[in-house]
């Protein structure tokens, strides 16, 4: 594990993984645990003010020759994704708020944090070392 690399990388990268990596966390936790209650709520609000922090930052994080990557396509995927999540929840429509959760773990947090430990990126030389 390379953890000086991470705390040499811009601020705004730190913080976009730092944000992700608590997302998808507290995402675990909040489909494991029990439903409709005070905390899922409360954690719930927590989870979508990380994934906007998630996809805010992403913003900033371009590729070597300084554009955007394939990547950068789920930064509005993600930002409609909890709004669409959000309004799921505050209708009461659990099943489809429960499906809208599960999409947007996998594509907005799965997908791209795979991405982050091919060879030559940041996560992966922080935690294979290099």
């Amino acid at each position: 594990m390379n953890i000086e690399a991470f705390l040499n990388a811009p601020l705004h990268i730190q913080v976009h993984a730092l944000a992700a990596l608590g997302a998808l966390g507290l995402g675990v936790v909040q489909l494991s645990a029990p439903k409709g209650t005070i905390p899922h709520r409360a954690l719930g609000y927590v989870w979508v003010c990380l994934m906007l922090l998630v996809a805010g930052t992403a913003y900033f994080i371009r590729g070597a020759s300084g554009h955007f990557s394939l990547l950068h396509l789920l930064i509005p995927v993600t930002v409609i994704g909890v709004v669409w999540l959000s309004v799921l929840a505050r209708r009461g429509n659990v099943r489809r708020h429960r499906f809208a959760a599960l999409v947007l773990m996998v594509s907005a947090l799965g997908i791209p944090g795979a991405a982050t430990l091919i060879p030559g990126r940041l996560m992966h030389a922080v935690i294979f070392g290099g």
